[in-house]
């Protein structure tokens, strides 16, 4: 008995993935390098090995202390769920003063006392971090104050314009139509 088999010519995708198959997988290992830099970039950031933040404000003199204040992204406020709007800050309290500081906190606006001083700063002293809530109604001429607390139970505080700390806060403030 002679039977017959019938062999279907191949599809036209299979005659396409057999002839192209090698060019696709060699683009789809290439397309992640071009995503590197941008990696390596806020891995570096995030490590210390870039400074503080994108944007260093410079150094805020705290009574007797000083620490420097970055802008960890030079970037409007992020939605941050239910929290609202938050924006990044780094910090590092200056050498002299590690040992004599035991918080350091971060507030738009004056605060009432120390129970209402802001965000506090966490990680080590060379290297603070926070997430600062921004108010929708903040006026775009507010103050950033920083309030730092002795071991010994001193508090200074210290105020500095909004515009100079984040200018691009300010921005999304106008674009969001706050009175100045």
């Amino acid at each position: 008995m002679n039977k017959a088999i019938s062999v279907t010519p191949p599809s036209r995708l299979s005659r396409f993935w057999h002839k192209w198959r090698f060019h696709i997988n060699v683009l789809l290992l290439l397309i992640p390098l071009g995503f590197m830099p941008k990696y390596f970039a806020d891995a570096s950031l995030f490590r210390g090995d870039s400074g503080l933040g994108q944007r260093e404000i410079g150094t805020v003199q705290v009574g007797p202390w000083s620490l420097r204040l970055a802008e960890l992204r030079d970037e409007a406020p992020h939605l941050s769920g239910p929290a609202g709007y938050m924006k990044d800050f780094t910090a590092a309290v200056c050498d002299t003063c590690v040992e004599q500081v035991k918080a350091t906190y971060l507030r738009i606006g004056k605060p009432r006392s120390l129970r209402a001083a802001g965000t506090i700063f966490f990680g080590t002293p060379y290297r603070m971090g926070t997430q600062m809530p921004i108010p929708a109604k903040t006026k775009p001429d507010a103050e950033l104050w920083i309030t730092m607390e002795g071991w010994d139970g001193s508090m200074h505080q210290a105020a500095i314009p909004l515009s100079q700390a984040s200018p691009a806060t300010v921005a999304w403030l106008n674009k969001q139509g706050a009175k100045p």
